[in-house]
């Protein structure tokens, strides 16, 4: 991929190349980002569309799901004529007509031990929007094993959880020092019993955009140490610190 910025480019992203935190030599490392999302369900599908839209050069995209109905109230890259089709095929699609020029990579797979070092080791940064523990302590163990920037997303009724990992720094602590039980719940996480409304799918996954696109250009700060937890049902945002635990794989 050529790296410079073409006259096409530079207009598409006029708006945000006037900004003094980006500029051209932003936007080219924006271009030169290849950013991994680990299921393309609400989280996922509002950070493809975000990084997209800003330009992001790689995007790799992982989900063995398929389009169901009640997917599409939440899940903005899906409509009922994508019902029982692949989810990252038809993510692609929308995505491609976003911005076809940027590379867009499919796996459509289900993430587990024998895949994810393969598969994350090729990213510099990478998305959690899965909604189970088991593939979320997956994702973390594997980020930290080869030390990636780790966004993770979490949400459920009106609440949403946000975390980020910069595991380069070895006094970061990871998800594993947040949830110490050995077996959680995955019902927590379960949109089918416990709920959710679509919006909060659409702001977590944008702030998990918004995280990567920073570090990416290297500004403002980030969650490390810290968890940003959103109540938007009554409009209430805290941050609540994290530990780092001496007992963990940390």
């Amino acid at each position: 991929m050529n790296k410079s910025l073409n006259k096409k480019e530079i207009e598409r992203f006029s708006r945000q190349i006037i900004l003094k935190n980006i500029g051209s030599l932003g936007q080219k490392k924006i271009k030169e980002a290849k950013v991994l999302i680990i299921g393309v369900g609400g989280l996922g599908c509002s950070v493809a569309e975000f990084l997209t839209r800003a330009g992001v050069g790689k995007i790799g995209i992982i989900d063995n799901d398929l389009v169901n109905l009640s997917n599409v109230h939440r899940q903005s890259l899906y409509d009922v004529g994508d019902i029982n089709k692949s989810k990252v095929m038809c993510a692609k699609n929308k995505l491609n007509k976003i911005n076809p020029k940027i590379s867009i990579r499919t796996y459509n797979v289900k993430l587990n031990n024998t895949n994810a070092t393969k598969l994350i080791k090729n990213y510099e940064y990478i998305v959690d929007g899965s909604d189970n523990f088991k593939t979320k302590f997956l994702i973390n163990d594997n980020s930290l094993k080869l030390k990636k920037f780790l966004v993770v997303g979490a949400i459920s009724k009106f609440d949403g959880h946000l975390f980020t990992y910069n595991f380069k720094n070895k006094k970061t602590p990871c998800l594993r020092c947040f949830f110490q039980e050995d077996k959680i719940s995955d019902d927590i996480l379960n949109c089918e019993y416990e709920g959710v409304i679509g919006t909060v799918a659409g702001i977590i996954g944008t702030f998990q955009a918004n995280e990567v696109l920073k570090q990416i250009l290297n500004i403002g700060q980030n969650l490390n140490k810290k968890i940003l937890i959103l109540d938007l049902l009554n409009l209430n945002f805290r941050k609540a610190k994290i530990t780092k635990q001496k007992k963990c794989i940390c």
